[in-house]
Formats: structure tokens, C-alpha cells, sequence
């Protein structure tokens, strides 16, 4: 699972390799606060499943996942599955909950939120990180691009009061990372997006370096690559 731990900038990552490594950062700056029974929602491959373990202080980790969602990995199946509206848990039985590019494929993502807020227990810590500049993917399944304030919106509805969200990335990273989706998923030939790939590596972690994420404040002009956010219940 390196390509979601500490992933390594090659020139065959250049779209994924700062989405991957700034949630991972995410993660690992809450991961203090995990502990307990974990619920990995849209848990797909579980690609964290292993670190979150062997660094915190979770000690049961359950991953759902929506019916019929897209299978990532053969090999690996959610512990549980769901029909989109009710979670297959009791009311308070997980000490903590997150989901990581998740509430984009949402289409009412309120009915998410209050399942989330009613099985974690008081107290319990909900993770999430979601996408602001990426293109589109699991189509049909892919509806939105929140700003922070609709995302504030959307907990408070649904009964989360202590509300803390942050960019993943500002200026300089929404231009590697839009860099690195074109050399790597626009239509172009096989040459030209390995010369690309060479030439604009360089460019792409000059950029990196440069951004400041912890700074970004959400005003006008802001551009940001995504979002994560803490919140407890």
C-alpha cells in the first residue's frame, strides 16, 4: 500500500502523488484521537487499515462499504455493506469514524452525515477528506465539489456542532496536482507523456515546496485542492 503511505513523487504519479501524500498528512496529524472501535466508511481496499493499527490506538477496525460499490481489490471485502441510507450498527457503538474521498459520491450526502453522527458515540471522532480540484471519476457516481462553507453547512444539518475544516493544498499544489492529472490523463501520445512526465517533474515539486496549506484561509481568490476535516460529536 505505498501508494498510499508515504508515497514516493515518480514520474508515473505525478496525478496522484499529492492527493495520496496530503491525506495521508490528514490522517496522520488525528490519528492521536483515534482509538477504540474504528469504522472506516467506503472503506474500498482499506488502504490505511494497517498503519492506523500499528499507530494508534484503535483496537477493533470495521470497514463498510456501499452495496455494489466498485471493487478496487478482489482480495479484500468490506466487513459489512449498506444501502446508502441506514449504517447496519447501533446507535453509539464506534469510538471513532472516517472516510477519505467519500462524501463526493454521496447524492444526499445529509442522510451519510446523520448515520455518522448517530453511531459514533458522544464524544467520537468523525475524519473526512474530500476533493475540490480533480476530475471526474466513478461515473456516473460522482457528485459534487464541496467548498467549505456548503461542507459546514451539511454537518451542522445533520448534528455535528465542533467543526473543523482545513485545505489539503492552496495555489501552488492545485497547480502540480492539475499539472500531473494532465500529463497523466489527458488524451496525448505515449512519447509525449513520457517526455512530460521527465520534463515537469521538477516543476511539479518546485510547486509542492512552495505551497503552505496550513495558511490557507477560505476567502475570496483561494484556490485549494481539497479538503479534510475533523469533527467531534
Amino acid at each position: 500500500m505505498d501508494q498510499f503511505i508515504n508515497p514516493i513523487l515518480r514520474s508515473n504519479n505525478l496525478d496522484t502523488y499529492y492527493i495520496r501524500t496530503s491525506i495521508f498528512n490528514a490522517l496522520k496529524n488525528v490519528l492521536a484521537e483515534f482509538e477504540g472501535n474504528l469504522l472506516d466508511i467506503g472503506c474500498g481496499r482499506m488502504p490505511y487499515k494497517d498503519y492506523i493499527l500499528n499507530n494508534s490506538k484503535v483496537e477493533s477496525y470495521t470497514g463498510l462499504d456501499i452495496e455494489n460499490a466498485l471493487v478496487y481489490d478482489a482480495n479484500v471485502k468490506p466487513d459489512f455493506v449498506w444501502n446508502g441510507i441506514k449504517m447496519p450498527f447501533e446507535d453509539s457503538c464506534f469510538d471513532c469514524a472516517f472516510g477519505t474521498e467519500v462524501l463526493e459520491h454521496c447524492p444526499e450526502p445529509e442522510v451519510v452525515l446523520r448515520e455518522v453522527y448517530r453511531i459514533l458515540k458522544p464524544g467520537g471522532i468523525f475524519f473526512f477528506t474530500v476533493p475540490f480540484l480533480w476530475n471526474l471519476h466513478e461515473t456516473p457516481n460522482d457528485e459534487y465539489r464541496y467548498t467549505p462553507f456548503s461542507l459546514e453547512r451539511h454537518l451542522k444539518n445533520s448534528g455535528f456542532s465542533d467543526i473543523y475544516i482545513k485545505a489539503t493544498g492552496g495555489w501552488h499544489a492545485s497547480m502540480a496536482q492539475m499539472i500531473g492529472l494532465w500529463i497523466r490523463r489527458a488524451p496525448m501520445s505515449c512519447r509525449r507523456r513520457r517526455l512530460l512526465s521527465r520534463t515537469l517533474k521538477p516543476v511539479i515539486k518546485y510547486l509542492i515546496k512552495l505551497d503552505k496549506a496550513d495558511i490557507v484561509h477560505f476567502k475570496n481568490g483561494q484556490m485549494i485542492t481539497g479538503l479534510y476535516g475533523v469533527i467531534r460529536k
